[in-house]
């Protein structure tokens, strides 16, 4: 199993201090999807996944470029390295995740979009 995450809502134990049972099992179906880590690179890579149902998602697991948004259309501007992120981890490895921001020949951009689940990198400029 990949990945399988459902919090605690109620008290482990009940109030008269008999422990709660288990509803149901794990299931297939509430498994997430595996991390895919985008990296800054030279060269892209794209992986197409197939997903629950038979529906295929493009992964990007290389990137060279983001898209940023303007008032007057798009730009495409090559990414230098990651500055921020909420991992320190991610900032020495160049993982691109959502609300990183990279550093471009523009100046540093904001990601705004899941990039591993997108197959593309949006963002938009950071005053």
């Amino acid at each position: 199993m990949d990945q399988y995450h459902k919090p605690h809502t109620k008290k482990v134990a009940a109030g008269t201090g008999g422990k709660r049972l288990k509803i149901r099992d794990k299931k297939r179906a509430h498994i997430g999807g595996s991390f895919c880590a985008t990296k800054v690179s030279d060269n892209e890579v794209k992986k197409n996944v197939r997903e629950r149902g038979g529906n295929r998602k493009l992964k990007i697991k290389k990137a060279i470029y983001v898209n940023i948004g303007q008032e007057k259309g798009s730009k495409k501007l090559k990414i230098k390295r990651v500055l921020e992120s909420h991992n320190p981890e991610y900032v020495r490895m160049n993982i691109i995740t959502r609300g990183a921001v990279v550093e471009t020949e523009m100046g540093k951009v904001r990601i705004t979009n899941r990039v591993g689940q997108d197959g593309v990198v949006n963002g938009t400029l950071v005053k």
